[in-house]
């Protein structure tokens, strides 16, 4: 084991928990109270940019797979579970001068989790955020697909960055 860099220490596991955990529950907030208050494909103006509009999703990103006869349920879930924990493990292995990615890898687990319990639930994702310019549409979203694109950005960040306590090169003559 490599005992130059020290790795993620139970407390800190489950504190970085807590924010998978807080991408879950408001995923799942928000997206009852898109289903109680909305009415399904009806946009509903917030700006002039953004609409509120309910959307069920039976596939995956951009509605990829959307039109399967049902095999893509079972095949999302299945996905959606092993990435978890695939998550999990990845997140128990960094060493802590890691900066983003912890943060990155909890926004992934929360988005994924929040998508799965509404896979396993419902069938489908909810999703309610509708952001438009000039006629065209973003396909519709949700916080964990956000939760999930932020992580994948803060995972970009933390590969261009050079590890903490990494030696300084000197400047070239």
């Amino acid at each position: 084991m490599d005992t130059t860099h020290p790795r993620m220490t139970l407390p800190r596991y489950a504190a970085w928990l807590l924010l998978a955990a807080l991408i879950v529950v408001l995923d799942l907030w928000t997206k009852a109270l898109a289903s109680s208050s909305l009415e399904l494909y009806r946009p509903v103006e917030v700006t002039g940019w953004l609409n509120l509009t309910l959307a069920h999703n039976t596939g995956a990103a951009f509605s990829f797979l959307a039109d399967g006869d049902g095999w893509q349920r079972v095949f999302f879930i299945v996905v959606a579970s092993g990435i978890s924990l695939f998550l999990l493990a990845w997140m128990w292995r960094i060493p802590l001068r890691a900066r983003a990615l912890p943060a990155a890898l909890m926004l992934l687990l929360g988005g994924a989790i929040g998508n799965l319990v509404d896979r396993v639930r419902l069938g489908y994702v909810v999703d309610f955020i509708d952001v438009h310019y000039g006629g065209w549409h973003w396909p519709a979203f949700n916080i964990a697909d956000s939760a999930i694109v932020i992580g994948i950005v803060l995972m970009l960040i933390e590969s261009l960055l050079p590890p903490r306590g990494a030696p300084q090169q000197p400047p070239a003559e």
